[in-house]
């Protein structure tokens, strides 16, 4: 029998709390680009390299306070645990010198930070941050991985254990089971509020790095005829003569590409935190 999941229970008010940026997230062109499939190799190593930070912090700290009242609960390395499977697909893509090839994006340190911090200061707080992360990568896994797998020609599941839960026979069961989980834990008012604003910070920390790389973006477009111009051999200009953005001056032939590589990161992120829901 399924566990009756009322208003008053954690799980459905994260929904509620989040809905807007659920919203934002779930409208987002570049979103919807990827759902079309128009995914690179470049931006899924890169996307692999931002999540194997991002988990390696939030398993660290969830291990730390497993004993905890608030993470006991809806603590499930066996079946959820995502470092092995990013471990598996980054030497798959960059062989056994993984780690020293590895590029994270300053908001994936971002969110790394501010997961140590929880850990620190408010393990309750975790809750928030468990729940978007793993029942996102859950729910949504299998359509990603279809997508990344149709647009990449990845072969046989290789470079795609991420999206793979072996330890979980159902993922519909699953969800119900840590939803159960959740809703059992016993949290102060203030404690609940600062849980549900917890969870709203999960989804800006993803979305956040899209609007920063958005203007970086838009910045680098308009400049971009005039930078390749000024490589070419009848070119001297410099890069306030064709009014390159402060922040981008330097390695200019290569930023456009990187942009947009890291703006595909942010999609795949955001996909991944709308279907937690």
């Amino acid at each position: 029998m399924e566990p009756q999941i009322t208003d008053s229970d954690l799980s459905e008010q994260i929904k509620a709390a989040t809905k807007d940026s659920h919203v934002r997230a779930e409208n987002t062109e570049l979103m919807l680009s990827y759902q079309r499939g128009r995914v690179t190799l470049q931006q899924y190593k890169l996307l692999l390299c931002s999540l194997y930070k991002i988990y390696e912090a939030l398993e660290e700290v969830l291990d730390c306070n497993a004993s905890h009242d608030a993470v006991a609960p809806i603590y499930f390395p066996q079946e959820l645990s995502r470092l092995p499977a990013l471990r598996s697909d980054l030497q798959h893509f960059y062989g056994r010198g993984w780690r020293e090839q590895m590029q994270v994006p300053d908001a994936a340190l971002a969110y790394v930070q501010r997961l140590q911090q929880v850990g620190r200061e408010h393990p309750e707080y975790l809750v928030a941050h468990a729940y978007t992360r793993y029942l996102g990568d859950l729910s949504g896994g299998q359509v990603l991985g279809r997508i990344t797998q149709r647009s990449l020609g990845l072969q046989d599941g290789e470079g795609l254990s991420f999206f793979s839960f072996p330890n979980i026979s159902s993922p519909k069961l699953f969800k119900q089971l840590y939803r159960s989980r959740m809703n059992s834990i016993t949290l102060t008012e203030e404690q609940r509020r600062a849980v549900l604003e917890e969870a709203n910070t999960a989804f800006q920390l993803n979305i956040q790095v899209f609007d920063e790389l958005q203007e970086c973006v838009s910045c680098v477009s308009e400049t971009e005829p005039a930078v390749r111009q000024r490589h070419t051999p009848q070119t001297q200009s410099t890069a306030a003569d064709v009014g390159v953005c402060e922040p981008l001056q330097g390695s200019l032939s290569l930023m456009p590409r990187l942009l947009r590589t890291l703006l595909g990161v942010c999609v795949l992120l955001a996909v991944g935190m709308v279907y937690a829901f």
